[in-house]
């Protein structure tokens, strides 16, 4: 089953998004540790929250600087992978980001992809943007995704 068809079966049901990111987490055991929770999904879209916890904490009391980066790439790939004609991958090559202020409290990514030309193999640059409760930007990260057809075995 894909992610798009799980999320379109789970999104609507009560309790379906919360059962999806817990899923999501255990399908991707890393991407787990910072616990998001999905909250919108559609091709070239995602909406991603993460919960400030003591296990996501940095010494400086605020959110870790690889949980944030961890929070921007699952943004990122949602986006972009649900998209992806089902013959495609995607995966990614390199993430760059920048810290604007601490991050505490409960974040929200978001990313915006333009589905891109999967007919060949080629790396694209995509942005997740991270917000803290009051709207302030956190952190922007450009997550580099290698995308094209799935090799033949």
């Amino acid at each position: 089953m894909t992610v798009g068809t799980l999320w379109e079966r789970l999104a609507p049901l009560p309790g379906g998004k919360r059962l999806f990111s817990w899923l999501l987490g255990r399908r991707v055991p890393y991407t787990g540790t910072i616990k998001p929770r999905v909250l919108e999904l559609r091709p070239g879209y995602a909406k991603v929250q993460m919960s400030d916890r003591r296990r996501v904490r940095n010494h400086l009391e605020s959110i870790h600087a690889v949980a944030l980066a961890n929070l921007a790439e699952v943004t990122s790939g949602l986006a972009i992978t649900l998209g992806l004609p089902a013959n495609t991958r995607g995966i990614p090559v390199s993430l760059s980001i920048s810290y604007r202020k601490k991050a505490r409290g409960r974040l929200t990514a978001e990313a915006r992809c333009p589905l891109p030309d999967t007919s060949r193999e080629a790396e694209h640059d995509f942005e997740s943007v991270i917000a803290d409760a009051a709207g302030d930007v956190v952190a922007t990260a450009t997550v580099r995704w290698r995308i094209g057809p799935v090799p033949a075995r």
